[in-house]
């Protein structure tokens, strides 16, 4: 049977993830109030962000960006788009 959570993001009963996804406390946080959809979804705005900002995970202040996107994104009013971006389609 699946671990649920109430996922903070999602404001509802979701399937939990199963390993925690990111060190430190905000990562066991993650953990503990955050669905797989939501993470996902969360992925995929990242991967957004890294494009079009042609950030590096690799650089620490592109890490701190992200980390911070990141709490906005699963636990904040949600994480900004990049400046001039244009969905495809």
């Amino acid at each position: 049977m699946a671990r649920m959570v109430f996922c903070e993001c999602e404001k509802r009963e979701a399937e939990g993830l199963d390993f925690v996804p990111w060190p430190g406390e905000l990562g066991k946080r993650i953990y503990a109030h955050v669905g797989k959809n939501a993470w996902a979804a969360w992925l995929a705005h990242q991967t957004m962000l890294i494009n079009e900002n042609r950030l590096s995970p690799r650089d620490p202040k592109h890490r701190a960006f992200l980390e911070g996107e990141m709490e906005k994104f699963l636990f904040g009013d949600g994480a900004e788009k990049p400046e001039g971006y244009v969905p495809e389609g």
